[in-house]
């Protein structure tokens, strides 16, 4: 990053943010930096890189075929990878999520999606019923690791439900079907409001915790929808979410920029004090 230039968020932006619910930043990540996390997604599902209990290698037996379909996705690499955590803390993500939810951020959740042909996607959901903040300023930051469209099961948004409630009794929450998730009722709340992010390799689409989306299996024959999801909220709101699983709170999420009256925790693999 020694050739980093600041990312200027226009005043469009924060509008298409707050209207759309969506705000998709075009060309945000380098092309070199997208064919490393390609290569890295490579080397997990080839068993060149090993978490025992989260990433195994894969069976000697098995095919070509059944190597790339091994994971649909992984979460929170970021506390065993140092690629995970220096893109969880990309420079150019946090100068928009700074105008978007800051100043003040605390970066949260990583997840690496590796969609092949065929692979399910995720019905009707809100990000925020998962990852609850107090006060509410849960941001997703979705990097394209391929093009993604309506054919390969890009992510599809409702807009005008990030104005909703966050519906934490809601039923089946993710389930495909949305007569049976209780999402789809509010969804059907903004007809002909349901679009997709048709994203190219590079593009960043940023969405707050309450708009409902969701994504469809892979049509396609050959393409894989690859991406690198990341979750962020303003480090002065409180949460009692955290993994792994029995570490909880604040502490556990990472200051990436900014200051807090908050407790958090320091990067695992970069310095103190470099994400800002």
């Amino acid at each position: 990053m020694n050739d980093y230039q600041k990312y200027v968020v226009s005043v469009e932006e924060v509008k298409a943010f707050h209207e759309d619910g969506v705000l998709v930043v075009r060309d945000l990540i380098k092309q070199d930096e997208i064919q490393e996390l390609l290569d890295h997604t490579v080397d997990i599902m080839e068993g060149r890189i090993v978490i025992p209990g989260q990433i195994e290698p894969p069976d000697d037996s098995a095919t070509a075929e059944e190597i790339g379909r091994r994971y649909v996705r992984i979460h929170q690499l970021h506390f065993h990878l140092e690629i995970h955590e220096r893109y969880l803390l990309y420079p150019p993500i946090l100068d928009v999520l700074e105008v978007l939810i800051g100043p003040d951020i605390m970066a949260m959740q990583t997840m690496l999606f590796l969609k092949a042909p065929g692979q399910e996607g995720q019905g009707f959901h809100q990000d925020s019923y998962y990852i609850p903040t107090y006060p509410e300023t849960l941001c997703g930051a979705w990097v394209a690791l391929d093009d993604a469209d309506e054919e390969n099961g890009c992510v599809w948004f409702v807009r005008g439900t990030q104005h909703e409630s966050v519906y934490r009794q809601a039923k089946n929450v993710s389930h495909d079907n949305a007569e049976v998730n209780s999402l789809g009722a509010i969804a059907d709340k903004y007809p002909n409001q349901e679009f997709p992010a048709v994203l190219q390799a590079g593009d960043v689409a940023f969405f707050g915790g309450k708009i409902i989306h969701r994504s469809h299996s892979n049509r396609s024959k050959d393409q894989r929808r690859r991406a690198f999801v990341s979750h962020y909220g303003n480090a002065r709101s409180w949460t009692h979410w955290g993994e792994p699983l029995g570490a909880c709170r604040n502490e556990n999420q990472i200051l990436a920029r900014g200051q807090t009256h908050l407790p958090y925790r320091q990067p695992k693999f970069g310095p103190p004090g470099t994400t800002s």
